[in-house]
């Protein structure tokens, strides 16, 4: 063997001491954790607009969802000028907490909210774009803008009634296209495409073709008698539309559909449909709907938590393994796939990650590219995993390395 392959090798091995920087942020089952505030942020705009006492509202309201583990709140004030002041206030209220925001309201003569007059397809689409653009400030990196959420509610109608498939199809689209592009203009990282609608709406628009135009996103209010439902309902628009499921509204109770509920049996409900959601994988994100005000409530209007708020924390803000993935020598594998029964996700370049898990005796597959696949059982939410992953194919370059660190008495884990 030459001596320059060897003091090669000598100093690969020196200069390579592991450097182990901090995991990823907190896991979650979900990108997009949300709860929805329109009850007070759209309901009472035009009422409140001038009552800055109201402040205290707002702040209380945004800092219990973001104590969720919320990533979004969910913020439907009107996008007229008349009440961007108001919609600022939230705005403001929600980045004093970290959270981001999912703009979820719409120019009221859309639905003719507050006595505004109708607007056409070209109007909405005119003022969209200048809204985006006179208010950029309002808008950080990882928000979302729907500009039209539930269209089929106003402007011409439901498409179902109105037979207008196609136009209604290419009205999503436009206005996604102009919002998007905006947004790329600006350097923002903006969200413009989950234009929630009604299930039965998603199954008669959301082909493969405009589900792909709108970049992958069906995004469905969805209120059904059980969980299992739901879930069935998920995987089916799913497999229609070809794209990821959010869930732009759902919760319990509704009376019409699920009854009276104690807070006890909301709590269980809850679970029960948390439960199966972790394990859907066409469903990306929740908004769940609401915090305070109607049936399906998380806290008292007196701002009581309900049970149902524990529920929800608990999955918006799972117990989560924490770990790190090396080779043998020590350092650290980038890209190595941590797989549970629920969910996968990727190490770090630090080799870092963190999965969030229900019960931690549902064993662990570490698995990376021309390494040997490992288990992994026991782990815990206050126990730091360490993963040492053995290579497929102990070739002559492996030999060489772990020659030279033998003779310079570096640890090996094997």
């Amino acid at each position: 063997m030459k001596l320059g392959l060897v003091l090669a090798f000598f100093f690969t091995v020196l200069l390579s001491a592991s450097t182990v920087q901090a995991a990823p942020d907190q896991a979650t089952w979900w990108d997009f954790q949300s709860i929805d505030t329109m009850k007070y942020s759209r309901d009472i705009a035009r009422e409140k607009s001038d009552d800055f006492s109201f402040d205290a509202t707002i702040d209380l309201q945004v800092k219990n969802i973001a104590a969720t583990g919320a990533t979004h709140v969910a913020i439907a004030t009107p996008y007229d000028e008349e009440f961007v002041p108001f919609l600022t206030r939230w705005v403001t209220a929600a980045r004093k907490y970290k959270l981001n925001v999912w703009f979820r309201g719409n120019f009221s003569g859309w639905e003719g909210w507050f006595d505004y007059p109708a607007i056409s397809r070209e109007d909405h689409l005119a003022k969209t774009r200048q809204f985006i653009i006179k208010h950029a400030n309002l808008f950080q990196n990882g928000d979302v803008f729907t500009s039209c959420p539930e269209c089929e509610n106003g402007g011409p109608g439901d498409p179902r009634q109105t037979g207008d498939t196609a136009g209604y199809r290419q009205f999503l689209i436009d206005e996604f296209v102009t919002a998007q592009q905006l947004f790329r203009d600006m350097g923002k990282n903006v969200r413009a495409n989950y234009f929630s609608m009604n299930g039965d709406v998603a199954e008669a628009i959301m082909d493969r073709e405009t589900t792909t135009a709108l970049g992958g996103i069906v995004t469905i209010d969805h209120y059904v008698a059980t969980p299992l439902q739901l879930v069935k309902d998920i995987k089916t628009i799913a497999a229609r539309s070809g794209g990821k499921i959010i869930l732009g509204e759902f919760g319990a109770p509704i009376p019409d559909i699920h009854g009276a509920m104690t807070q006890d049996q909301q709590a269980k409900w809850l679970n029960d449909a948390f439960k199966l959601l972790v394990s859907t994988p066409d469903l990306v994100g929740i908004n769940y709907w609401t915090n305070v005000g109607g049936s399906t409530q998380l806290w008292t209007e007196d701002y009581q938590p309900k049970k149902a708020v524990d529920i929800v924390t608990s999955y918006f803000f799972p117990k989560t393994a924490h770990g790190l993935v090396y080779d043998v020598f020590g350092s650290p594998i980038s890209g190595a796939q941590i797989t549970s029964s629920l969910k996968t996700v990727y190490s770090n370049t630090a080799g870092a990650f963190q999965l969030p898990y229900i019960d931690s005796s549902d064993p662990l597959s570490i698995s990376a590219k021309n390494y040997a696949t490992q288990g992994y059982n026991n782990y815990s939410n206050d126990k730091n995993i360490e993963v040492y992953l053995q290579p497929a194919h102990k070739g002559i370059l492996f030999r060489l390395k772990l020659l030279t660190y033998r003779l310079l008495g570096r640890t090996i884990h094997q």
